[in-house]
Formats: structure tokens, C-alpha cells, sequence
């Protein structure tokens, strides 16, 4: 069976051109993510000209906390909205290019209006991001889900790849990376927008929908209670996604001032990571099919913890041991970022009941970008507070209070089951022993 065989037959339509163009926007917004979110507005913020190296590092945990506070607030009114006419692809398309537009601009403006029109565009980006991943269940088979997600994450990391390298070849100055970005990201989301189709109609918003929206979150908590295991799910990855998409955010800063290299160093360093993730996206992706994404999860949550100490110890480690403990962690780190990308995700389809996907991944967005708020505090604030006394000290004590709440995130999980007969794919039926009856208290239900 050739490739392209094997592409359509892990899509409802049967067509491989959408499982690419599907997997495609994962490349497209990857670029925004690295050449923006993880390097060119860190690096922008701490040079001498703009706030420098320690209020840069505060500024830039205030503009993350900003834009993903703002989104977590409306994260559920979002994905309701998109339920209610069962198309998301109108969404993605307003917030897709609400992401591009204000970026381009970034690296002309004044320190203050380039870090409101951050704002903006990560706020956009994030928003983005519920529509995107609530079209895996329009576009895949429940039995292939695993390998879908994982090649749209793969897919994600050859966009890092690409930007990276498009980067260093042309010695794009920090200045301009975020007019590259931009149109680049706009360039590959393209295909998305021509060849997945959806049924149903756009939803409109009236204001009653508007009023109603103010008691959405409280709907969509109890919603979420009537689900064995997903509120527990939910708190669970509030813990331990803190750890994740802060490093997202600072590790090119960490990369060039906490190990002293030069931007085109840590650039390159990064994408010699990255190979490393891709494979083991694929990897990932295989085990979640075969074991389950609660247990793939786990797996993945384990690797970070080793990851994240080995990396806090190398930063006051010189020399080549250093170096090498550096790289190490980071490949660890790396591969367990594209771990996290694909389990979580089906694991939260798997516990999604199919009328409220779109409505519970405006909950699993909002539990991210919350954890996200408090990552971003605490390490903005301990870098704000130490660095002048404890120098690299600092950055090493900021990683360890990431690592301290991803293990609370692991505990809390591991009881969850990701089997249960309403889940949104209706194939996966545990048996009725391993199935938690729905009365049960959501901390009292075990795997």
C-alpha cells in the first residue's frame, strides 16, 4: 500500500490531501510558535535597547500571562460557539489571520506597542489552537486517531525545521523574524482552508448567546462532572501543562543567557533537538494506539521529569560535560513536548462525549492557558526577584518550580481511565468492570 493509500485511509473522507493539509497547519503554526513565541520575542524583549535582560524576562511573563488570561477567559464561549452549527473551520480561519496580522508589525514598533501587538497575536494563536485540535475528530478514524495526531505533530516540528533553518540561511535579524513569520505561517495554513470539509452550518452569535456566555464556564464545569474522569483529567493537565508551555516560551532565553550562546548557537542547537522530536513523534503517536493515551501520558510526564532536573543542573555545569548534560535534557525535554501534543489530545477526545468535543476543548484550552498564567508568574517572578543575587542560580531555580507542579500534574492523573462507553469514539467501550459509575464523585473514580 503506497503512502498516499495510507494517508486516506486514516481520514473519514478517504482523501490523503486532507490528512496532509490537516497535518500542514500543525507546520504553519509551529513556525509562529518557534521563530516568534519561543525565540525572536524573548530575544527581542531582553536586548540592552529594550528592557534588558532581567525586567525582560518579567515584561515577557506579563505579556504571555496577558494574552493567555485573555483567551482562557473566553476559551470556553469558543468552543461552545463552534458546537452549536457544527463547523470550527470559519473560526480558525478569523483567528489564523488575527495571529499573522499584528505580528508582522512587531519588530518595527516601540518596546511598548510591539508587546501589546504580541499580545494580541499569541491571544489569536492560542483561540486558534481549541478549532484546530477539535477538527481531529471530523478528519480521522477513532483506530487511527493516535497516528494522525502524532504526524500532525511531526509534521509541526519539520515547520520548526524549516523556519530554523530558513533563519540562519538568510542571518534574518531578530527585528525582522516576526515579518517572516508571518508570512510563512500565513503561506502553509493555506491548505487547510481548501480541501477539509466540514457539515453543518456557521453558528451566530446573538446577545443572548452573549449573555449566556457569562454562565458558560459553570455549564461546562458541570458538563464536565457528568464525564468519569475528565474534570480529574482537566485539573490533572492544569498542573503539568505549566511546565510545558512555559519552557515553550523561554527556552531561547534561557538558551542564550543562562549557557551563553549566540542567537545563531541556540538556534541551531534547537534544531538538532528537533530531529530528535520528530521521530519521536512518530513514536508517540504508535504508543498512544497501542497502549492508550492515559498511559502514553504518563510515560511522557516521567521522561520530562528527568529531563527538566538534568537540565536545571547543567546550567551551573562549565565546559563540555556541561554542554552535553545541556543537550541531553534538552532532547528529553523536546521529545516530550511532541509526547505531550499527541496524547493529551486524544485523550481528551477519547473522554469527550461527541456533542460537546468543541465545548470541552474550550475547557482543555482554558485549563492550559491558566496553567500557563501561574508557570509564567512564578517564573517571571523568581527570575525577577533572584537574578541579582544568584545570577544563572535564578533561571535554575525557576525550572525547578515548573518540575514541582508537572509532578502534582502527574499524580492527579494517574488514576483516570480513558475508556468509557459515551466517550467521542464510539468504538472505545471498556468493560464494564473498568468502567466508573457516572454517580460517582469525579476524585473517587478510578482507572
Amino acid at each position: 500500500m503506497g503512502l498516499a493509500a495510507r494517508l486516506a485511509g486514516l481520514t473519514t473522507s478517504g482523501r490523503a490531501r486532507v490528512a496532509v493539509a490537516w497535518a500542514m497547519y500543525d507546520f504553519a503554526n509551529t513556525i509562529f510558535s518557534f521563530a516568534v513565541v519561543s525565540g525572536a520575542i524573548g530575544l527581542w524583549l531582553v536586548s540592552d535597547s529594550r528592557f534588558g535582560e532581567r525586567d525582560g524576562n518579567f515584561v515577557l511573563s506579563v505579556a504571555v500571562v496577558v494574552s493567555v488570561g485573555l483567551n482562557a477567559l473566553v476559551s470556553p464561549i469558543l468552543g461552545a460557539l463552534s458546537d452549536r452549527g457544527g463547523r470550527r473551520m470559519p473560526y480558525l480561519l478569523f483567528f489564523t489571520l488575527l495571529c499573522i496580522v499584528p505580528t508582522v508589525f512587531i519588530g518595527w514598533s516601540t518596546p511598548l506597542v510591539g508587546v501589546l501587538l504580541f499580545i494580541v497575536a499569541n491571544f489569536a494563536y492560542q483561540a486558534s489552537l481549541i478549532y484546530y485540535d477539535s477538527t481531529l475528530k471530523s478528519v480521522s478514524r477513532p483506530e487511527s486517531r493516535g497516528r494522525l495526531s502524532g504526524i500532525g505533530v511531526a509534521v509541526g516540528y519539520f515547520g520548526t525545521i524549516f523556519s530554523g533553518l530558513f533563519l540562519l540561511a538568510f542571518s534574518v535579524a531578530v527585528d525582522n523574524r516576526f515579518l517572516v513569520a508571518g508570512v510563512l505561517f500565513g503561506i502553509f495554513a493555506i491548505p487547510i482552508f481548501l480541501f477539509v470539509r466540514e457539515s453543518g452550518t456557521i453558528g451566530r452569535v446573538s446577545m443572548a448567546d452573549v449573555l449566556g456566555s457569562l454562565t458558560q464556564l459553570r455549564t461546562t464545569v458541570r458538563h464536565a462532572r457528568e464525564v468519569p474522569g475528565l474534570l480529574r483529567f482537566m485539573v490533572g493537565r492544569f498542573f503539568y501543562s505549566d511546565a510545558v508551555n512555559t519552557i515553550i516560551v523561554v527556552m531561547t532565553v534561557v538558551t542564550t543567557k543562562a549557557k551563553g550562546m549566540t542567537d545563531s548557537q541556540a538556534l541551531i542547537v534547537l534544531l538538532s533537538l528537533t530531529v530528535a522530536a520528530i521521530v519521536a513523534s512518530f513514536g508517540w503517536g504508535l504508543l498512544v494506539d497501542r497502549l492508550g493515551p492515559r498511559r502514553t501520558l504518563m510515560i511522557v510526564l516521567t521522561s520530562w521529569a528527568v529531563g527538566l532536573v538534568l537540565g536545571a543542573i547543567s546550567l551551573s555545569v562549565d565546559g563540555p560535560i556541561g554542554l552535553v548534560m545541556f543537550l541531553v535534557a534538552g532532547a528529553i525535554l523536546g521529545s516530550g513536548l511532541g509526547g505531550v501534543q499527541v496524547a493529551d489530545r486524544v485523550l481528551m477526545v477519547r473522554l469527550s462525549p461527541p456533542e460537546r468535543v468543541g465545548e470541552f476543548f474550550g475547557l482543555y484550552g482554558l485549563v492550559g492557558k491558566g496553567s500557563q498564567v501561574v508557570g509564567q508568574l512564578l517564573y517571571g517572578f523568581t527570575l525577577l526577584l533572584f537574578f541579582d543575587t544568584l545570577g544563572v542560580g535564578a533561571y535554575q531555580l525557576a525550572v525547578l518550580t515548573l518540575l514541582v507542579t508537572m509532578l502534582i500534574g502527574a499524580w492527579i492523573l494517574r488514576p483516570v481511565s480513558d475508556k468509557w462507553q459515551g466517550s467521542g469514539e464510539g468504538d472505545v467501550v471498556a468493560p464494564p468492570e473498568r468502567l466508573a459509575p457516572m454517580s460517582a464523585p469525579v476524585w473517587d473514580r478510578e482507572s
